[in-house]
C-alpha cells in the first residue's frame, strides 16, 4: 500500500494524472480496462485508487470495481471521477464506500488536495484501529540480572528483522510482553499487534476467528490476521491450536494469502509471525498434537525467556514497577519495600513467575490498611509462624531427620537460595551471610552445590554425583 492505482479508459488521461502525480512525489501505477484493475489490486493493494465510472470493453463498470475492492480491501480509499456525472452517480458512488466524486474536465489541484485529504483520512483510520487493537499494553520490560540482560540482546536482535520468533518459557515469565517489545522496536510498530490466544478459543470456531468469514446476510466480517495486515499476529500458546487449523496456518505462512470462510476471493495479507508456548513441542510432535513443519516455519529465531526463579535479582526491581503501576492505574498506596521483605521475597518459591509477583504485589496493597513500607510480615509464608516470636516451624520431613543431617538439608536449601538470590555471585552471597569467600566455597563443595551457566546468568543447583 504504497501507490496511487489509475484506472481510466482513455490513455492520455491517466497518463497525465500519473505524470502529475510523479511529480508530486507520488508512485503510480496504470489500468485501461476492469480486468487489469482487478490484477493491479490482488497483486498488491495500492494506497488509494483513481477510479472511472465508464470503463469501455470492460466487464465490469467503475461502480463494480468499487463494491469489490471496498469489500476486499475497505481501508484503500477510492476516488471516482466521470465525465458523465449527475447526482444520482454521485450519490451511488458514496454510498458504496467512494471517497469521493469528481466531474471531467477537473482541476489538477483540486484532484491532488482530494487524494492528499484520502490518504490522510485512510491513515488516521489504520492508526486508530491499530491503537484499539493494542488496548493500551505496554512493551516496557523490567530488569536488570544477567538473564534479563541476555534475554534483551537476543530481542534486539530480532526488532529489526522479519524473520518468525518462537518464545519459550513456563506461564507467567512474561512471553507476550517479550513479543510487544520486539513489535514496540520494529519497522512495524506503527501497526497492528493482534494477539491469538490458541488456548482460548473453541476448535469448532477457530478458522472464523483467524479467517474470518463471508456470507450474504452478514457480509465481510475480518478475521484476525486481516487485522494484523501490515504488523505482527502473536499466536499465544500455540501447542494449543487445533490440529487441523495447524496445516492452514502452515499454508498462509507459505503464500501470504487465504480464502475467508464461505468466501471466494483470496485475502492477500503482509504479517510478521511471533508465538510462544510453555509446552515442550518436541514432545507434542512426537505425541502427533503438532505438525513438524509448521513447527519448523514457526521457530526460525528460538528464543527462551526466563523464569522468575532464573533472574531473582530483578524482584525488588519488578514489585516496585508494579507498586507504581497499582498506584498509577487503581490509585492504591504508593509504598515502599523493607529490605526484609525484598529478601523474603528472593527466596520465595514463584510457580506463577512474574505473573504471580504482579498478583501478590496488588493483594498485599489492597488489603492492607497502611501506608509505611510492606513488611516482610504482610508477604505470605511470614503467618505460617508458630506465633512465638523467634522461632520457626520445621518442615515435616526436616524434623523426621538426625541433628546432622537436618542442619545439612537446612545449609544446602538456604544457600542454594541466597547464590541464586544474588544471580550467583558468590561474593555478594558471601558478604550477605557472613562467610569468607573461601570457607563459603568449602561449604558449598561439602554440600554438593554447584553454580553453572544457564538463560545468560549464574545458577546454583546441587551436583547429583557429589551427593551420590
Amino acid at each position: 500500500m504504497s501507490d496511487i492505482l489509475i484506472v481510466d479508459d482513455e490513455r492520455d488521461i491517466r497518463e497525465l494524472i500519473s505524470e502529475i502525480l510523479k511529480d508530486e512525489g507520488f508512485q503510480t501505477r496504470l489500468a485501461g480496462n476492469s480486468d487489469d484493475a482487478m490484477a493491479a489490486v490482488n497483486e498488491d493493494a495500492p494506497a488509494l485508487m483513481i477510479l472511472d465510472i465508464w470503463l469501455k470493453d470492460s466487464r465490469m463498470d467503475g461502480i463494480d470495481i468499487l463494491k469489490t475492492v471496498k469489500r476486499d480491501n475497505p481501508d484503500v480509499p477510492v476516488v471516482i471521477i466521470s465525465g458523465h456525472g449527475n447526482i444520482e452517480i454521485a450519490v451511488a458512488a458514496i454510498k458504496q464506500g467512494a471517497y469521493d466524486f469528481i466531474e471531467k474536465p477537473f482541476n489538477i489541484d483540486q484532484l491532488l488536495v482530494v487524494i492528499r485529504r484520502a490518504m490522510e483520512t485512510s491513515r488516521l483510520r489504520r492508526e486508530n484501529q491499530s491503537l484499539r487493537r493494542q488496548d493500551g499494553a505496554q512493551s516496557e520490560m523490567i530488569g536488570n540480572s544477567a538473564s534479563f540482560r541476555a534475554l534483551i540482546s537476543q530481542l534486539d536482535k530480532v526488532t529489526k528483522s522479519n524473520g518468525r520468533v518462537m518464545l519459550t518459557g513456563p506461564a507467567g515469565s512474561g512471553k507476550e510482553l517479550a513479543a510487544r517489545y520486539i513489535h514496540a522496536n520494529s519497522n512495524r510498530a506503527s501497526e497492528a499487534f493482534v494477539t491469538i490466544n490458541c488456548a482460548g478459543v473453541a476448535a469448532d470456531r477457530m478458522e472464523e476467528v483467524l479467517f474470518g468469514r463471508e456470507s450474504a446476510d452478514r457480509g465481510v466480517e475480518p478475521g484476525l490476521l486481516e487485522q494484523a495486515h501490515g504488523g505482527v499476529v502473536y499466536f499465544d500458546e500455540v501447542a494449543d491450536m487445533p490440529i487441523g487449523t495447524q496445516s492452514k496456518i502452515l499454508r498462509v505462512l507459505v503464500d501470504q494469502q487465504f480464502h475467508r470462510v464461505g468466501g471466494a476471493d483470496k485475502v492477500r495479507v503482509d504479517l510478521r509471525v511471533i508465538s510462544s508456548t510453555s509446552k515442550n513441542l518436541d514432545a507434542e510432535i512426537e505425541a502427533e498434537n503438532f505438525r513438524q513443519e509448521l513447527y519448523h516455519r514457526l521457530n526460525v529465531v528460538p528464543i527462551a525467556v526466563p523464569s522468575l526463579e532464573e533472574r531473582r535479582e530483578d524482584i525488588p526491581l519488578l514489585a516496585g514497577h508494579f507498586i507504581a503501576e497499582c498506584n498509577a492505574n487503581q490509585g492504591l498506596p504508593l509504598r515502599e519495600l523493607t529490605d526484609d521483605a525484598s529478601a523474603l521475597m528472593q527466596t520465595m518459591i514463584w510457580p506463577g513467575n512474574v505473573r504471580q509477583l504482579k498478583n501478590l504485589i496488588e493483594r498485599v496493597l489492597i488489603l492492607s490498611d497502611g501506608t509505611g513500607p510492606i513488611e516482610a510480615r504482610e508477604l505470605p509464608g511470614e503467618d505460617d509462624a508458630s506465633g512465638e516470636e523467634g522461632r520457626v516451624v520445621l518442615s515435616g520431613a526436616l524434623a523426621t531427620l538426625p541433628l546432622r543431617e537436618a542442619r545439612e538439608a537446612f545449609e544446602r536449601e538456604y544457600l542454594l537460595t541466597q547464590i541464586n538470590r544474588f544471580g550467583g555471585n558468590i561474593s555478594r552471597t558471601a558478604n550477605f551471610v557472613g562467610m569468607e569467600r573461601s570457607a563459603l566455597h568449602r561449604k558449598l563443595k561439602s554440600l554438593g552445590v554447584v553454580t553453572s551457566a544457564k538463560a545468560g546468568a549464574r545458577v546454583a543447583h546441587v551436583d547429583d554425583q557429589e551427593t551420590d
